[in-house]
């Protein structure tokens, strides 16, 4: 367990495995012993007989489904499910006997709006008036491991539209029909557009994914590289001039094309580091303009607003302007570590130079004491029997 872990200890909520009821007790006990088991035939056994309780699943209720992820008991029982499902939702379009699979996938978007000049507010449209010019440039930089018979969406869709819930029903619909030809393309789910507002002030920092679905041979991952590769630019340059807006700036960002959950998941650590970075450098620009070098406070605090009721919190402030101090709420989602996502905001401090960081330990309250302000750390206000790592 790293240092930073220790220091600022997860402020979820998890539920106490006792309290649990059938069936998903049962579920999370296969999954924490095959965490636990002594040797990997024991380990194997248990995820076989976890794998099927999920396929079964699969066949099911989708927001059920959710709710059994969302109440893991921990957070090594929740990525433990997390793989099992994902593992066995790559199975769950498989047709025996048939030569072909198909595999649904999305590509995470990190999109930046921004109002170039004072004005009213606005909105991008959450379609694509010609998502097949994005599949060639796709196509033509060899992504999905050279595949070429797939089409995209032309929807920008939220999170929820391709997350656990939705799982089932996009599955069942993807299933490879047997009357369909040898050759053809099956076409995409109808997935709901999510449009993305914008107005004056800071940048918004949208995450959306544009779904599609792939025809391979049995087994072949299309999805082993997630790396950006030469497709990125024009690709990130020909989704910009279809998002364009009067009025607006925009900046959209891929990552590359994943299944449903590792992209959901993908998506929401990228949306998070930039809004982050973007949080970040215009604090720290207006510190250095007016009053000098800023100082940092990570610290980790319990919020029933935030996923799962806990997040970190990342402070900027200064002694000479302690009330120009700048805030930035760090959600946790529900396959992180705390330890990643605090070594994620120190390396990011340290980019933009910043030498005074300190990480607080223990759990702290949601508000400031009396107020509905959230409590954020500064320097000065750091209990003196705080403990906190200098980095």
């Amino acid at each position: 367990m790293s240092e930073a872990t220790l220091l600022a200890p997860d402020p979820r909520v998890f539920p106490d495995l006792a309290s649990v009821p059938e069936p998903a007790r049962a579920v999370y006990r296969l999954a924490q012993n095959a965490l636990r088991a002594d040797t990997a035939r024991e380990a194997e056994t248990f995820d076989r007989e976890l794998s099927a309780v999920l396929r079964a699943r699969l066949g099911g209720d989708g927001p059920a489904l959710a709710k059994l992820l969302a109440g893991a008991p921990s957070i090594d029982v929740a990525r433990h499910l997390w793989r099992a499902l994902d593992a066995a939702s790559r199975d769950a379009t498989h047709v025996d006997g048939s030569a072909l699979e198909v595999t649904v996938v999305a590509l995470p978007l990190v999109i930046v709006v921004g109002r170039e000049a004072a004005g009213g507010d606005g909105v991008l449209p959450g379609t694509l008036a010609d998502p097949s010019s994005l599949a060639a440039i796709l196509r033509e930089h060899g992504a999905l491991a050279g595949n070429t018979t797939f089409a995209l969406s032309n929807a920008l869709v939220a999170t929820d539209a391709i997350d656990v819930a939705r799982l089932p029903e996009i599955l069942a619909g993807c299933r490879l029909p047997d009357s369909l030809a040898a050759g053809a393309c099956l076409a995409p789910h109808a997935f709901p557009p999510a449009p993305m507002a914008f107005q004056s002030g800071p940048e918004a920092v949208h995450l959306r994914f544009l779904p599609g679905v792939a025809m391979a041979r049995p087994g072949a991952d299309l999805t082993a590289d997630t790396s950006v590769g030469k497709w990125g630019v024009p690709f990130t340059r020909a989704l910009t001039i279809q998002l364009a807006t009067e009025g607006a700036s925009v900046l959209a960002l891929p990552r590359a094309a994943q299944r449903l959950l590792p992209a959901v998941a993908a998506g929401r650590a990228a949306q998070r580091e930039v809004a982050a970075q973007i949080f970040a450098s215009n604090a720290i620009r207006k510190f250095r303009a007016t009053v000098g070098e800023p100082t940092a406070v990570i610290s980790a605090h319990r919020a029933a607003d935030a996923p799962g009721g806990g997040e970190l919190r990342l402070s900027l402030s200064s002694p000479f302007e302690p009330r120009d101090a700048e805030g930035f709420r760090c959600p946790l989602y529900p396959l992180d570590r705390v330890g990643d996502v605090v070594t994620m905001l120190v390396d990011l401090l340290r980019d933009c130079r910043v030498t005074h960081i300190r990480t607080l330990a223990g759990v702290h309250a949601d508000l400031v004491d009396g107020t509905s302000a959230p409590l954020m750390f500064k320097p000065d206000s750091i209990p003196a029997t705080a403990t906190f790592r200098t980095h």
